[in-house]
């Protein structure tokens, strides 16, 4: 493939690191480079460092710069590379990769460099799109997660799954093999066993996708209530900054406003509404459906009022973490027992409590408790393709003549023949290999790594 070059850091501060990988990394890196010792790139050792000037052909001095040398395969992406670190003015930059271009790089798309490390067995498909979750982390747990995932968790998880499916998968090929025979290789109740095994352990992952994808994407957390309670001014005591209007005007918020913040190291999409109450103003009727429409799309639900008796019919929101919220505790008497395990009494004007309700909510997420070796799905395609093998284990017990009792599976029936039970094994075995990418189509592949920045 053709050597590429990208600045992997933003120009503009006070160092660059330029990347270049590729079969002649090393020796185009070398024409632009000048050793301060006279050292010749080519003949270095991988993991050294070398320091002299950035030159043209005319020996012009652009910058003073130290070189990497990364030899082959022991780099990112498993190829000869270089990474070039200059000063960072953006003429500096710019000038070092039109010399490396100049010399036969190309600019490198945005994911290529991690792209050609999947391609070149350094990592696999699940751990090169951890890289881009490492990046884009903005809280502690989806930096955790993202370096669980990097380190192969996850898909240590996988191909031991994926390893039972195949072991399964050749006993009943060797069956077809001998069909004439008419012997059987594979024990059908352990076979069962297995299969209802696999099922449970893809279970569990499909339903750690809600708490992953909290964590990657923020948990959302909708503010309800009646009009004039003090909704946005909660918003912004959370916020710490004037994000909502607030005034002592019913129905001033007609129209759901959002922002996240960081607690603790989660992160926090918060929802404000419009109040809830009868109205024949129609575009304050639609903002109350919107409303309630939030407050059933979010995790956590903070009810708020400025009463001591909530009259809110919370039956919409059945299933959901429902915090109640009383408010204007600076000029309201509340009754002592107001405050417990699902209801504080705060002043979100004088910011009494609040750091209460953070802890309420921190602690309804359970993302504290997620241990380093709890595997947690944060990816869609991931979850869509468990989705997929589970429905495709589903199919192989129900070949096997199994039926569910209980928390049980049993056999109930003749199972079918071998060759419809491996077929479906096949389909388990192939949605789970998508994941770390041993079977993954060319367009799976551009949509994935077309969303990496430049330079990784």
């Amino acid at each position: 493939m053709q050597t590429i070059c990208a600045n992997a850091t933003k120009a503009g501060g006070a160092i660059c690191i330029i990347r270049v990988s590729g079969n002649d990394a090393i020796s185009i890196t070398n024409r632009i480079f000048r050793s301060a010792r006279q050292k010749d790139l080519t003949l270095m050792a991988g993991y050294t460092v070398h320091l002299g000037e950035i030159v043209d052909r005319e020996s012009n001095i652009i910058d003073d710069a130290l070189v990497i040398v990364y030899c082959a395969p022991r780099s990112y992406t498993g190829e000869e590379s270089t990474e070039i670190m200059c000063h960072g003015s953006a003429y500096i930059v710019q000038r070092i990769i039109e010399l490396l271009m100049e010399e036969g790089c190309r600019l490198a798309r945005p994911g290529e460099f991690t792209e050609r490390a999947f391609m070149n067995g350094k990592m696999d498909l699940s751990q090169a799109e951890a890289v881009a979750d490492l990046i884009a982390s903005s809280n502690a747990a989806m930096h955790r997660l993202a370096m669980s995932q990097m380190r192969g968790g996850f898909s240590k998880e996988l191909k031991r799954l994926r390893d039972q499916l195949l072991q399964m998968t050749s006993l009943l090929e060797l069956e077809i093999d001998f069909s004439e025979e008419n012997v059987e290789f594979a024990d059908r109740q352990q076979l069962l066993t297995l299969a209802t095994d696999i099922c449970t352990v893809i279970e569990r992952l499909i339903q750690s996708f809600r708490i992953g994808n909290a964590i990657k994407n923020g948990v959302p957390v909708a503010i309800i209530g009646p009009t004039n309670t003090g909704k946005s001014t909660l918003l912004n005591a959370l916020l710490h900054d004037d994000r909502a209007i607030v005034s002592d005007i019913h129905g001033t918020t007609r129209d759901s406003i959002e922002d996240t913040i960081n607690i603790q190291g989660i992160t926090f999409r918060f929802i404000d509404t419009a109040g809830i109450r009868e109205s024949n103003d129609q575009i304050e009727r639609i903002g109350i459906e919107r409303s309630w429409q939030k407050a059933q799309e979010a995790e956590i639900v903070l009810v708020m009022t400025d009463h001591p008796d909530i009259d809110i019919d919370l039956t919409p929101l059945t299933g959901k973490h429902i915090i109640k919220v009383y408010n204007k505790a600076d000029i309201i008497t509340y009754p002592t027992n107001q405050n417990n395990h699902d209801s504080v009494v705060i002043s979100a004007k004088q910011g009494t409590n609040i750091d209460c309700l953070e802890q309420m909510l921190v602690d309804a997420t359970n993302i504290n408790k997620v241990e380093d070796s709890d595997i947690i799905v944060t990816n869609v395609r991931h979850v869509e393709a468990l989705q997929q093998a589970h429905s495709h284990i589903l199919r192989v017990i129900e070949d096997m003549g199994a039926q569910k009792s209980g928390d049980k599976y049993s056999m109930t029936h003749t199972p079918l023949s071998s060759d419809l039970i491996a077929l479906d094994l096949h389909a388990c075995t192939d949605a789970l290999s998508e994941i770390i990418g041993d079977v993954t189509s060319e367009d799976t592949l551009q949509n994935i790594f077309s969303h990496f920045c430049v330079g990784k």
